[in-house]
Order: C-alpha cells, then sequence, then structure tokens
C-alpha cells in the first residue's frame, strides 16, 4: 500500500511538472522525490545511497543525475564541453529521450527498491515521445551516459568508514551532540570523499579557522548569536524569527524547488535547463564535500553548547546561560564553517555566472513557514541566508564567512573549468 501511494505521489508531481514540457525540469522533480520523501522510508537506502535523504547529502546524487543528463544532452548538440567524459551520439537522436534515460537509470540503480515505481514513471515519460529511431537512439544516449558516470563514481567514497571520535563532557571550542536528541555526527564520511570537480575535498580549507576564544572577536560573534539567535530571543523581530525558520526546511528540496520555478519561468530549452542544473547542483555538491571536510577537521561547538557552557571557554564578555536553546533545532555537525553558507555561496555563485547581467528573479518556498520570498539578485539570497542561520542560533557570523567564502571558491573553479561554451 506505502509503494502504490509513492507511486501514485510520484506520478501526480510529474503530472504537475509536465506542464513545463521540459523532462529535466520533470526529472529533477522526480529525482528529488526518489531521493529525499521516499529515500527516507526505503528499506536499503542506507546500503545503496548513504547520506541521500539529509540536506547536504540529497545534493550528492542530484548532482550525478544531473550530470548524467548534461553530458547525454551535450553529446547531441555539441554546445558545451561535457563533464569527464564524452558519449557518441547517432546523428538522429532525442535529447527529451536521452535526458530521461539517463535520470532513470542512476536512480535506478542508487534507488534499486524504488524500481517498479520508477519504471511507470519512464514509460508514461517517454511516451511523450513518438516512437522511432530517434526515441531509441536517444534512449540509447542517455543509458551510456549514465552508466559511464555510475562507474566513474564507484569508488567515491560515499558511506566511506570514516571514524570520528568526540568529547563525552565539553571541552571549550569542542563540538558534542546537542539537544534535544543529542544525535551522533551526521555523514563524516562526506569530508572525505571523491568531489565532482575539486581536486580535493579539502581544496578550500578556509585559512581562517574559528576565533581564539579568549578574543574579542569571539566574544562578539558569541553575544550576537546568544541574543538574536536564542529561542525566547526578544530582540529579535518577527520578520526575522519568519526569516529564521523559513530556511530550516531540508535545503536539497527547498532548492530544487526554487530552481525547477526558475527554469520553467525562463522557458529554458532541455539544453539549458540541463546545463544549469548540473552546474548548480554540481557546486552544491562540492561546496558540501569542502564544507564537511572542513567542519570535522576544525570540530567547532554550536551556539547552544557554547552559550549553555560558556563558563568554561575564559573570556569574561561572555555570559553563560544554562538554559539557553536556540530558535530552531541545531543540525547534528559541527559548527564551523556554515554548510548553508557554503552550499548558498556556490549556488549564488553559479546563478550570478549562468545569468550574467540578466535580470531574473529567483523565488523560494518553505514548508516550514508556507510562505514565499523572492530574490532579484545573488547578493540578496546571500545575504538572507547569512541572517537566517544567526536568527535560527545555528551559528556565529566568522563561521558564516567563512562558509559562503568556501562556497564562492568552489563554485568560481567549477565554472573556470566545467561547462563552458565550446567556442570559449
Amino acid at each position: 500500500m506505502k509503494r502504490l501511494v509513492g507511486l501514485i505521489s510520484l506520478l501526480l508531481c510529474m503530472a504537475q511538472s509536465a506542464l513545463a514540457q521540459n523532462p529535466v525540469v520533470d526529472w529533477d522533480s522526480i529525482a528529488a522525490t526518489t531521493i529525499i520523501t521516499n529515500g527516507a522510508t526505503a528499506a536499503n537506502v542506507t546500503k545503496t545511497a548513504p547520506g541521500a535523504v539529509t540536506a547536504g547529502g540529497s545534493s550528492l546524487y542530484l548532482a550525478i543525475v544531473h550530470l548524467a543528463m548534461y553530458n547525454a544532452a551535450v553529446s547531441i548538440r555539441r554546445s558545451y564541453e561535457p563533464y569527464r567524459y564524452s558519449v557518441q551520439a547517432p546523428a538522429n537522436s532525442s535529447m527529451s529521450a536521452a535526458v530521461i534515460a539517463a535520470a532513470h537509470r542512476v536512480l535506478v540503480n542508487y534507488f534499486p527498491d524504488q524500481q517498479r515505481s520508477l519504471d511507470a514513471i519512464y514509460a508514461q515519460s517517454l511516451s511523450a515521445i513518438p516512437d522511432g529511431r530517434a526515441k531509441t537512439n536517444g534512449i540509447q544516449v542517455g543509458e551510456t551516459s549514465a552508466f559511464i558516470l555510475i562507474t566513474l563514481r564507484a569508488n567515491d567514497g560515499r558511506g566511506a568508514d570514516v571514524p570520528y571520535t568526540y568529547p563525552s563532557t565539553p571541552i571549550p571550542g569542542v563540538w558534542i551532540p546537542t539537544p534535544p536528541a543529542f544525535l551522533p555526527p551526521q555523514t563524516p564520511w562526506v569530508g572525505k570523499m571523491l568531489p565532482f570537480t575539486m581536486t580535493s575535498a579539502d581544496q578550500f580549507l578556509p585559512v581562517s579557522g574559528p576565533p581564539d576564544l579568549g578574543s574579542s572577536a569571539w566574544a562578539r560573534d558569541f553575544n550576537e548569536t546568544r541574543i538574536l539567535g536564542a529561542a525566547d530571543s526578544t530582540l529579535r523581530t518577527a520578520p526575522q524569527t519568519e526569516i529564521g525558520l523559513f530556511w530550516t526546511e531540508h535545503t536539497g528540496q527547498q532548492y530544487a524547488r526554487a530552481f525547477r520555478d526558475l527554469a520553467t519561468r525562463k522557458k529554458l530549452s532541455v539544453l539549458e535547463s540541463s546545463r544549469l542544473f548540473a552546474m548548480l547542483f554540481t557546486g552544491y555538491a562540492d561546496a558540501f564535500i569542502g564544507c564537511m571536510n572542513a567542519k570535522y577537521t576544525f570540530s567547532f561547538w554550536r551556539p547552544v553548547t557554547a552559550v549553555q557552557n560558556a563558563d568554561i571557554d575564559r573570556n569574561p564578555d561572555t555570559p553563560q546561560d544554562p538554559n539557553w536553546l536556540p530558535l530552531a533545532t541545531t543540525p547534528n555537525h559541527p559548527e564551523f564553517p556554515a554548510a548553508h553558507g557554503c552550499v548558498t555561496g556556490a549556488v549564488a555563485t553559479t546563478l550570478g555566472n549562468y545569468f550574467g547581467q540578466k535580470p531574473f528573479r529567483l523565488e523560494v518556498t518553505s514548508l516550514v513557514t508556507n510562505t514565499t520570498h523572492q530574490f532579484r539578485t545573488p547578493q540578496e539570497l546571500e545575504a538572507e541566508v547569512f541572517g537566517a542561520r544567526i536568527y535560527a542560533g545555528f551559528h556565529f557570523r566568522h563561521s558564516l564567512n567563512q562558509g559562503f567564502l568556501l562556497g564562492f571558491r568552489v563554485a568560481n573553479h567549477m565554472l573556470r573549468e566545467n561547462f563552458r561554451p565550446l567556442d570559449h
């Protein structure tokens, strides 16, 4: 019964997105549902797709889906450089069939327990394309693209046994599990896995680590988050509270919706959509890998630990409050650098590169607050997410600065070396 419900849900999702008449947009929606929504209840998701349902981990699989679609598309219309490998496409090949086949094959590979529902959606998706040699060729191109990419990522370190230890009691500046659930650290293996475009997971490791606990810089950052990020803050405004909660939705799910809306409103072609989505999710995934590497390198404590145990940081300007709690539930990984800063830095940089001086409007919705926020520039997006992580009580200012910087560097490196027009 649950599988039937999942299938119906996916079919409805596809029917709604099909209004865009763009299989890249359709299969991004299908992928997000497969990875995040249905993956949360999959029996073997930890074995075949470890970390998939986490906010950052989903980006690893979305990146593979979109890279397979992108390489399938550019093998048919060679306008842009392929990612890492080339596929020989017959002259008469359907690009739509190619991207559909590529996405389907990647998802079935990593989520085999959902194959029945994915196969049903695949058949429905292909039924919109006339039968013939072009469709057959396109399917073969997509299958080949997916197979090569899956092979390249076969030993990328996903789910590897990466030991990480932490103290059982508070130590100044060191991460420990946080209330209310006191969960163990999330996916430390991500920080050791093979990146998509970086030379190594630590290529952009922050040079400036967390501030010295005895410094005035630490006291400033500490008190800002202590005051504005407290669950019972009297100085945080109602709009700031809404912003803080708005961005606590699953990040991959939230951004995927926004990207689909943007591609649909801009009426991007299959080729251009495949390129934009590949750029966005590849930059997102590498920023997450680099960020997790830095998090488990510095292992810095979260605000809830720092404020409740401020008596041990030996700084007279950081008052202890043993009852302090953040506005929202703290994610279960170290504080420095800020993960949302890392991935949003990469997303904003990529959007700015893709659209250049052309106006665009990014509309982001939140299932937490049931509201919609609009951003006219990458800088507006960056500024709001920056403030949101302080208002939520998750991060300190220095961590956000370094997180965004890491994301900027990851995306700029990616864009210099990948996805370029062939006439560049």
